[in-house]
């Protein structure tokens, strides 16, 4: 539809061709924890799809999955030995709390929405800013913030070396031993295993004709026709490009409150063209993971999907449209099997 067209040009760097995701995809240190190209695992019918499936397994080394695993559900590496990794990213929950802020050490609270960690390892860039590039940068900012786990790698690593199962772990895995570049990388490769494929839509773009109802494939139509894909597509239905938020109209100044956190991208890179940008969310198993927004300002997923016709599309849409889209989004939750990349 032309109402869209505009930015459908700009977002041109997130779709895809061929079923093959033109923006990159996360890549590891190390090549072997890196996840296969998803052209591997594209079948022919999602070649005509600007968003393409979940590779129903990686290939990862299990050793490191398992080591990160007890890692990423272990709560020594907080200063206090009473937050992990998990804390905030329940696996059992949608990989998050369903809390607006999430908190921390002593009960500090966070002053940002905490996203899912499931699929993570698709996204171009971690947290809502993107201030970390890999999953492996990531694990810094959460270990070390003060609101979260509030430690230090020498305090992390001086715990783990009391640990005699640590320590025979990282030796047999690691040549180096336990380290920080050892620690990042497993719980890395740990959160790269946390694929949710084989959900309805994936069975779909794999040449299910049935796997969609008639109101899921008509929500599905309509996502594209309104814009929406212009900036979810790919493998993870976003978390492959920017955009700021109200584009058609001054978001901030409807919902009040103006916090720092609400600068995005700029207070990362000082560029004022960064003011109000956000990597945009991916969606998968979007259904589970309320509330929506870096602000939690969305309690539904009506809520947010009208927010952003309104402020993203320019299109106030009716409560059908709304409806239509919210049932196709529902097609975007996967299965999580706990051993996959084993």
């Amino acid at each position: 539809m032309v109402r869209r067209s505009r930015w459908l040009v700009l977002a041109l760097s997130g779709l895809t061709v061929g079923g093959v995701a033109l923006f990159p995809l996360e890549s590891a240190p190390d090549d072997r924890d890196a996840p296969p190209s998803p052209q591997l695992s594209v079948e022919p019918a999602a070649k005509q799809e600007p968003i393409t499936p979940i590779p129903l397994k990686l290939q990862l080394d299990s050793r490191k999955v398992a080591l990160g695993r007890r890692l990423f559900h272990d709560p020594p590496p907080s200063s206090d030995n009473t937050i992990s990794c998990a804390s905030c990213h329940n696996l059992a929950n949608g990989g998050m709390d369903s809390l607006p802020r999430s908190f921390g050490i002593g009960g500090k609270q966070g002053n940002i929405n905490a996203p899912t960690v499931f699929n993570s390892g698709f996204n171009a860039s971690q947290f809502w800013d993107g201030r970390a590039t890999t999953l492996e940068e990531q694990v810094d900012f959460p270990m070390q913030h003060t609101c979260e786990m509030g430690s230090t790698w020498a305090d992390v690593i001086a715990k783990l070396e009391q640990d005699a199962a640590y320590r025979r772990d990282f030796s047999v895995i690691y040549t180096e031993g336990i380290n920080q570049s050892a620690v990042r990388n497993a719980i890395a490769t740990f959160e790269r295993s946390l694929i949710t494929p084989n959900s309805k839509f994936d069975r779909f773009l794999r040449g299910d004709k049935n796997a969609l109802d008639e109101q899921e494939l008509a929500g599905y139509e309509l996502f594209k026709n309104l814009g929406c894909i212009s900036c979810h597509q790919g493998m993870n239905v976003g978390g492959n490009m920017y955009e700021k938020i109200g584009l058609f109209g001054d978001y901030f100044a409807h919902r009040g409150n103006m916090q720092e956190i609400d600068y995005g991208r700029y207070n990362v890179t000082k560029n004022e063209e960064h003011r109000y940008e956000f990597r945009v969310p991916p969606l998968r198993n979007v259904a589970l993971t309320a509330p929506y927004f870096h602000d939690a300002s969305a309690g539904t997923l009506e809520q947010a999907v009208r927010v952003m016709g309104k402020y993203q599309l320019g299109v106030d849409m009716s409560k059908d449209e709304i409806a239509r889209i919210v049932k196709f989004l529902g097609t975007l939750t996967g299965i999580y099997q706990a051993e996959t990349g084993k």
